[in-house]
């Protein structure tokens, strides 16, 4: 008996054996200690149209005159104090009311899904002093996007589903709406219109301050999904809530606008069957008298604007946008030309242009230049007749600031400096005059800067974060190398390659191919990766290659045909093009070591590291999947079908994109990853493929992380279990280091 717990104690230490030593403590670093966070400027706030801006520093807000950079503080962390012997209250947010004589904090914040919001709001009066916490007898953190009204006298906030406003001189708390409950939402958003459609801030006030307009969302009839929380106690606790698969009944829809001072709701007259459209964005139409909404069909290949005359609730189309496949959101409606155009974003060209639509009809007129992508509309400079956008026309992995004429004569000008490689953001100041901009790069941690606008000239570091430069330069051992791979079809993929130290080019090195391939992010970006990327680089100080690439259907700037080439057959375009790519790249590149290549990916990442690995057997050695769709059939609609349209409609693309209708050709050694209280993508598909992979009799590794979520990263060292899991992994079954050919 002795012998054989002996036995059965060698082999579980075996198969436990770590990662090396060295990478353990950098993945410990990375992961448990948070030594390589970069530290962040503020968040900071535009004031006085851009003459000022306040910043969090210490735990205390201080002013800077942009122009001379003078410093002051405004609220001492004293100030932040709301009670006599009591501790001062953690800012997590705050903003400012329209004078700037009243200070709205945001603290003690819960999760709600992926962000933080919920928690308490409080109001500090910087001419009295006095704090106010909002909410009345409210539970601790119930409060939700609490705002100023315009003239700053009162606040409004969603608490259990439906809107209050708060008087600050009286106190007084008055419900806007009460029919609030489980099933109706007032004032933010169901779970697939948070998720997918970024619906979270679900109120808007009217620029008069006499009105809120607001969603209102309806799940009854919506199938319920179950999680369950085998660790919280003794017993195992059930969450249930509105998750609608493909095909699958949708929450009811409506736009209301409710006049403050009586409480009464008008709803606006959108036409339809409110659980086959959604209702993407809301915003007043530069008035306090109109409504416009973007209105999405059901398969999400149209995308109406709509205006809404809040009295009596009519509306009127103003402009369509429309694509054989799918269109995208427009994330803000943004009015200039003294509320007579707005501006939109289009791919009816084949490129993702900038538009100024008029308001009175006609023609939209485009704004940026043809063939080149809009990423992001950053700001619009109405005074100076200006549009400023995020674009890279000739270079899909880096991200740069642009600026074209609002009346589209002239050529669009790029604004970062040609020397500044890298992706870059900008928050603009409201005269257009300044911006906070922040830049990185692959091999470089992000620096913050205050910038002159056009000229660029840096003014001030806010955030040089020069400590952290200095630390990772041990785990930057070698330069990464931006690449292109051709495939068939004359396709050139952008990636990117990590070379281990000391790298030998006549050897051959084992390969570690990391993969997201979906239409929802790139990875080959030339951008500061934070922890992930540093995994990345640990582990090709181990001895491997780090090679990622990014295929059609991901969302670079390149062209509406790159990315939407896959409508209706997410999967097998992704799996055929990563296998052309690896192949394309061993035959380049003689050090790439066929032999001993791995492939691993996270969500979109995980389930099409499920795809490669079934519909391309033994093409890699070792698959790690984290969190995959293993049947399109089990995600949301929102998503689903934008993508791939209706199940009824499109059942082969449905079936072919779904890895686990192709388990028995798994080869190789296949690693699962799943959190069980993933809201997201659940469980539940992982243990479909699960069964079905012991039905057939195929070996797999696998871990469940109890009650984590999509992000698998809550609880004390739990994403440094998972990286470590995933070196283990790879090192187990891929032996590192360069070999003689």
């Amino acid at each position: 008996m002795l012998r054989l717990v002996f036995c059965l104690l060698l082999s579980v230490q075996a198969l436990a054996a770590g990662p090396s030593a060295e990478l353990t403590r950098t993945l410990d670093r990375i992961f448990n200690k948070k030594e390589f966070d970069p530290k962040e400027f503020g968040p900071a706030r535009w004031i006085e149209q851009g003459a000022a801006y306040t910043a969090l520093e210490n735990g205390e807000i201080v002013r800077y005159e942009t122009a001379t950079e003078k410093r002051s503080v405004l609220v001492a962390v004293a100030k932040l104090v709301p009670s006599p012997g009591g501790k001062a209250l953690n800012v997590d947010d705050y903003q400012w009311s329209t004078d700037n004589q009243r200070l709205l904090v945001y603290t003690n914040t819960k999760k709600v899904w992926r962000q933080n919001t919920r928690g308490d709001y409080w109001v500090l009066d910087l001419a009295a002093g006095k704090f106010k916490k909002l909410g009345g007898d409210a539970p601790e953190s119930s409060l939700m996007f609490a705002k100023f009204a315009p003239d700053g006298r009162s606040v409004a906030y969603v608490r259990a589903n439906n809107i209050y406003v708060e008087d600050l001189a009286g106190g007084k708390i008055r419900p806007l709406t009460k029919d609030g409950s489980a099933t109706t939402i007032n004032g933010t958003s169901d779970w697939v219109n948070e998720e997918e459609l970024d619906i979270r801030d679900g109120f808007t006030w009217s620029p008069d301050g006499q009105s809120i307009a607001y969603w209102q969302f309806d799940t009854t009839g919506v199938a319920e999904f179950t999680l369950i929380n085998d660790t919280e106690q003794q017993y195992p606790v059930l969450h249930k809530f509105a998750y609608p698969m493909p095909g699958g009944r949708n929450s009811a829809v409506r736009v209301g606008v409710v006049n403050v001072g009586s409480g009464r709701t008008k709803w606006m007259a959108i036409p339809g069957d409110s659980r086959n459209y959604y209702i993407a964005r809301i915003a007043w139409a530069a008035n306090s008298g109109e409504l416009a909404l973007e209105h999405l069909n059901r398969l999400q290949n149209t995308n109406q604007v709509w205006l809404a005359d809040v009295r009596s609730g009519a509306v009127r189309k103003l402009f369509e946008d429309i694509d054989k496949a799918w269109v995208d959101v427009v994330d803000e409606i943004r009015w200039f030309n003294e509320g007579k155009s707005f501006l939109w974003l289009s791919e009816r060209d084949g490129w993702r242009r900038a538009y100024a639509v008029p308001r009175n009809g006609g023609e939209a007129k485009a704004i940026s230049s043809a063939r080149a992508d809009v990423m992001q509309i950053v700001a619009v400079d109405s005074r100076g007749g200006w549009l400023y956008y995020i674009a890279s026309p000739s270079n899909a992995t880096q991200r740069y600031l642009y600026r074209a004429r609002l009346d589209g004569s002239g050529s669009p000008e790029r604004v970062t400096p040609q020397n500044q490689a890298g992706t870059h953001t900008y928050d603009i100041s409201p005269d257009g005059r300044w911006a906070i901009h922040n830049g990185s790069s692959f091999d470089h941690p992000p620096v913050t800067e205050l910038v002159s606008l056009p000229d660029h000239k840096t003014v001030r570091t806010l955030e040089a974060n020069t400590d952290l430069a200095g630390k990772v330069k041990e785990l930057v051992s070698s330069h990464v190398e931006f690449f292109q791979v051709d495939v068939s079809g004359g396709v050139k993929m952008d990636g990117y390659m990590i070379k281990p130290p000391g790298f030998d080019p006549v050897k051959k090195y084992p390969v570690l191919v990391y993969v997201y391939g979906e239409v929802a992010g790139v990875t080959a970006t030339d951008a500061w990766q934070g922890s992930r990327g540093l995994f990345h680089r640990a582990v090709a100080n181990e001895g491997y290659l780090v090679v990622s690439y990014d295929v059609q259907g991901t969302p670079a700037p390149k062209g509406r045909d790159w990315r939407k080439i896959v409508y209706g057959s997410l999967g097998p375009s992704s799996v055929k093009q990563e296998a052309e790519g690896i192949r394309q790249l061993l035959a380049e590149r003689p050090y790439m070591d066929g032999s001993r290549m791995a492939i691993w990916g996270w969500s979109g990442g995980g389930s099409n590291t499920l795809n490669v690995m079934l519909r391309s057997p033994g093409l890699f050695a070792v698959g790690m999947s984290v969190a995959p769709v293993a049947d399109q059939r089990y995600y949301d609609t929102i998503y689903q079908e934008h993508y791939m349209g209706l199940p009824v409609d499109n059942a082969t693309g449905y079936r072919d994109g779904s890895a686990i209708n192709f388990a028995p050709n798994l080869a190789g050694k296949l690693l699962i990853v799943h959190g069980s209280g993933d809201d997201n993508v659940h469980y539940q598909g992982t243990e479909l493929l699960v069964n079905k992979l012991i039905e057939l009799g195929r070996p797999f590794d696998m871990m469940v992380y109890p009650n984590r979520t999509h992000a698998i990263n809550e609880g004390a060292g739990t994403s440094f279990h998972l990286y470590s899991l995933l070196a283990r992994y790879l090192e187990e079954h891929i032996v590192p280091g360069g070999v003689p050919r």
